[in-house]
């Protein structure tokens, strides 16, 4: 096989590993949608898998509900009977009753969704978001016992406060991560890789980057020894190597780039902490995702730049991007966590912005029947079908836009 088709081969497993994943958080959490609908006697016209941006390209019907695939595999939808005026369902009563008094008639009438009690609706609209909340829990679950209840984050950007998290002991380290290998180099010649993490110099354990190069300037034209450790197959080395004194230029004496990384040891310990840690590590993360976007935010304010902050958010390609980086890791054990850390992430990740209170997601859609319970007050489906959908116009936006720069990014 050809090294252009081991990489075409291996392009086609992320994008299937890619789309496996967002498959699974997509269905489950629209068959939160579709149960409680049936079970409180919703008609439900379509379950749809994808965008329906473009015409669908498969479809059947059972009972009466249609089940579609749409082109772009990055959603799906529940489209209700009596939904709303612009997106789903639109009703047909018998003279010129209003849908929004709820005193409609016959069978089909008294299945829409706008006729159900407020309780009833605000429970199918929620079903969803629990329905991503309890898959995260039950993938961090095997998560934990998979990696033995032990857990590593980065602090982005380094030297940023760090939270005190829930029900787990913690601590920061410092590693020494080298990032590039120059060919010819000591390093490259003493077998040193590239993303590899810097254990010891001459049998002394080195955590901090100017200990690290004091020791490497003092020893130049000597012998030093240096434990590693090849992050991508988690296998440690001893390398002999001897810095050199006249190195070409911006190569350095051992001919290797290299960065301070911070990460936090997160160890669920204690019987209580290991059997609350599949609901309590999805909290820690979006805990640690605020903290760093909250950092971030303050960073780019500051500079007066939001590149930094740009690279921390990402779409689907770079989602994708981010997959293809974890079936490169060669060490079984370690590619299975991270794959289920990113499906928990993106699970949770999924939950969380579908409760915001924004036009066109689920939280848009509760806020609505929450202001109607409360105050007795029901918005014109037709006027709320509009919001939602100039809510759903600018989530397309800011969809292409994300996917613009992530392909940027990976051009460049």
């Amino acid at each position: 096989m050809s090294k252009k088709d081991g990489i075409i081969d291996f392009m086609v497993l992320t994008a299937i590993v890619f789309l496996l994943i967002l498959s699974v958080l997509v269905l489950i959490h629209e068959a939160g949608h579709f149960f409680m609908a049936k079970r409180f006697g919703i008609k439900v016209e379509e379950f749809g898998f994808g965008l329906p941006l473009l015409p669908k390209i498969f479809s059947f019907k059972r009972g009466e509900t249609e089940y579609s695939i749409y082109p772009a595999l990055i959603g799906g939808f529940v489209k209700l009977y009596g939904e709303d005026e612009a997106g789903a369902g639109r009703i047909s009563l018998r003279g010129k009753e209003d849908p929004t008094s709820l005193k409609l008639r016959g069978a089909s009438e008294k299945r829409t969704f706008c006729g159900r009690p407020v309780w009833q609706r605000a429970v199918v609209v929620v079903a969803g978001v629990v329905m991503n909340t309890v898959l995260a829990v039950v993938i961090y679950y095997l998560f934990m016992l998979v990696g033995n209840f032990k857990a590593e984050l980065p602090v982005y950007p380094p030297d940023v406060s760090v939270p005190h998290f829930f029900l787990v002991d913690q601590q920061v380290n410092t590693k020494i991560i080298i990032g590039e290998v120059v060919k010819g180099s000591p390093a490259e010649k003493a077998g040193i890789v590239p993303i590899s993490q810097v254990i010891s110099v001459n049998g002394v354990h080195v955590e901090k980057m100017d200990y690290f190069l004091n020791i490497v300037k003092a020893n130049k034209g000597k012998k030093i020894v240096v434990e590693w450790l090849d992050l991508k197959t988690n296998k440690k080395s001893i390398s002999v190597l001897v810095p050199r004194i006249n190195p070409p230029k911006n190569e350095g004496a051992l001919g290797v780039s290299f960065f301070p990384s911070q990460t936090i040891s997160m160890n669920y310990q204690s019987t209580t902490q290991k059997l609350l840690s599949g609901f309590t590590h999805p909290a820690n993360l979006m805990v640690y995702n605020f903290v760093i976007l909250k950092q971030l935010v303050a960073t780019s304010i500051q500079q007066k730049n939001v590149d930094l902050l740009s690279q921390g958010v990402s779409g689907p390609i770079g989602i994708a991007n981010v997959v293809g980086a974890v079936l490169d890791i060669q060490n079984l054990r370690e590619r299975i966590l991270e794959l289920l850390n990113l499906a928990g992430i993106l699970s949770i990740s999924l939950a969380f912005f579908n409760v915001l209170p924004i036009p066109g997601l689920d939280g848009g859609r509760l806020s609505f029947i929450l202001v109607e319970g409360v105050f007795g007050v029901k918005m014109s489906p037709k006027v709320e079908g509009y919001i939602n959908s100039i809510g759903m116009a600018f989530l397309f936006l800011l969809i292409i836009l994300v996917t613009y720069k992530d392909i940027a990014q990976f051009v460049k």
